[in-house]
């Protein structure tokens, strides 16, 4: 049962607070990207992922690190948002990753297009006292991509194997 606890809360409650991180700091702590790395290694070996299993998950976590850490350098992405996308390619393995890319990308698109919309509107006076609304709205500032990254990891993290795995019969009532 706890078993099924972590394989439920685990990956979205980290993926929640790099989101959530982003949005209020404009950061994400390496704790967060560390952590979903050992919750991987973790999972898998309690779980009796193969070895063949875990060398490809970390095969496509390293494959999205390179190419974020390229985009980081071109400065498309913050470091902490590269090391979270690599993280959470690491859960997905090759298997989802492209379904995952492709709605952190739609769903990155669309807070890009929403931000810079809310950057042309004046601050209500009302809310101009929140530091972390003054970052978001400031035109100098990046794009808190955190919160893509995770809304997709989110949106497919059902479908994966840790989800199947989970046994329901220990949460219906008896």
């Amino acid at each position: 049962m706890l078993l099924d606890l972590a394989r439920l809360l685990l990956f979205p409650a980290l993926m929640a607070f790099a989101a959530a991180s982003d949005l209020f700091t404009m950061t994400i702590s390496n704790r967060v990207s560390l952590a979903l790395v050992a919750g991987f290694l973790v999972l898998a070996l309690l779980s009796g992922m193969g070895a063949y299993d875990i060398l490809s998950h970390l095969a496509a976590g390293a494959t999205v690190l390179l190419v974020a850490f390229a985009c980081f350098a071109f400065g498309w992405v913050g470091g902490g948002d590269a090391k979270v996308a690599a993280s959470a390619a690491l859960w997905f393995g090759f298997g989802h990753l492209m379904n995952y890319l492709v709605y952190a990308s739609l769903f990155g698109g669309v807070l890009t297009l929403v931000l810079l919309q809310f950057r042309q509107w004046p601050l209500p006076y009302s809310l101009a006292g929140q530091t972390w609304l003054l970052r978001l709205h400031a035109k100098e500032s990046g794009i808190p991509y955190g919160i893509a990254l995770a809304i997709g990891a989110l949106m497919i993290y059902p479908e994966t194997e840790w989800i199947r795995a989970v046994d329901l019969s220990h949460f219906v009532a008896r």
